[in-house]
């Protein structure tokens, strides 16, 4: 039986020809890592390789570890395997990575999104036979609008809760989402206040992306000092004593699942913009289709109903059991690093 030039065993996405991981979820000798977000980057691992502007995430992330970086389309051949890492446009550093062995050519996106948020580096199409997706938005429900336009939204509504006397808490992952609403929001409103799991991430990022200031909320902070100005914090801060420093405030949540009325409900917040920093429906559909593929593999996210369609559609599709977690896995990287 040949074996296939990546496979799924139980540590994670694993190249025999190679003997190395992509994005483990054991702890393995060597793992390529798409990107910093808990699901994909974990602790454990003896060696790391991923792209140098990822490096200082995951040492945040994960403290003393054996890291190299590379530089986009740079080739590093192990045992004969050529790897190279192309953009995903997800967040900041994040990768696809590419894999080529003996004539074929295999492509993991990690998690992507092919908007140009003013961030990361933007996604480009990397021609491949394999191409293992996420799918973490399949649905024909998602699909997104220009971000220009939610975060005029976005904006407008920090300035009718300052007009109403009120502060307004807008929630967004620490690694990645932050850094994107932080990147648009309009200071000529007011004063951009953090929590401490996003003002030390951003703190860690500010080397390589121009931020506008933001100020530290710490025991300190008096609830004069914040009114009428933007919070930003972790979705995990809500409904926890921090957050009554900021009364009288109106919440709001920054999220692709924010399509859907019912989750805004059950995380109990008052506004919800949908702003994702995964692929929509129709951009996981191109996306596919720019590869060139012929087989593709759907791990995580909406799998059934994305591979199903398609097969429909001609393709050789099937799905894997994997531990990555899609926009779960962002929330737990927020709960690793939520300090005051």
């Amino acid at each position: 039986m040949e074996i296939p030039l990546l496979a799924f065993n139980e540590n994670g996405i694993y190249c025999a020809a190679a003997d190395v991981y992509l994005d483990p979820w054991k702890p393995v000798d060597k793992a390529i890592i798409s990107h910093g977000h808990a699901d994909h980057s974990r602790w454990g691992h003896k060696k790391y390789i991923t792209h140098h502007s990822n490096v200082p995430i995951i040492k945040h992330r994960l403290g003393d570890i054996v890291v190299s970086g590379v530089e986009w389309n740079e080739n590093f051949t192990i045992n004969g395997v050529k790897f190279s890492l192309h953009p995903a446009g997800h967040i900041i550093g994040s990768s696809q990575i590419r894999v080529e062995y003996k004539g074929e050519v295999w492509v993991f996106t990690g998690d992507y999104k092919t908007e140009d948020d003013g961030v990361a580096v933007p996604y480009e199409p990397v021609k491949c036979d394999t191409f293992i997706t996420e799918c973490t938005f399949g649905l024909p429900a998602f699909k997104w609008i220009p971000q220009k336009q939610v975060f005029d939204d976005i904006n407008n509504w920090w300035q009718q809760n300052q007009d109403d006397g009120r502060t307004s808490v807008l929630f967004g992952y620490s690694l990645g989402k932050a850094q994107r609403l932080l990147k648009h929001l309009d200071t000529s409103i007011g004063k951009i206040y953090t929590h401490g799991a996003i003002e030390n991430m951003t703190e860690v990022l500010r080397d390589q992306i121009d931020f506008p200031e933001t100020t530290r909320i710490t025991r300190e902070t008096k609830k004069e000092e914040i009114k009428g100005n933007i919070v930003l914090a972790p979705g995990s801060a809500h409904g926890t004593t921090w957050i009554k420093k900021m009364v009288p405030y109106v919440t709001a949540s920054a999220s692709g699942w924010m399509t859907f009325r019912g989750a805004r409900r059950r995380r109990a917040i008052d506004k919800g913009f949908v702003l994702s920093d995964h692929c929509d429906w129709q951009g996981l559909l191109k996306s596919i289709k720019e590869t060139g593929c012929e087989k593709v593999i759907c791990t995580h996210g909406y799998t059934d109903i994305f591979s199903r369609f398609l097969r429909e559609q001609g393709y050789d599709a099937r799905t894997e059991e994997t531990q990555y977690e899609g926009e779960a896995g962002q929330m737990e990287s927020d709960k690793e690093k939520d300090s005051e």
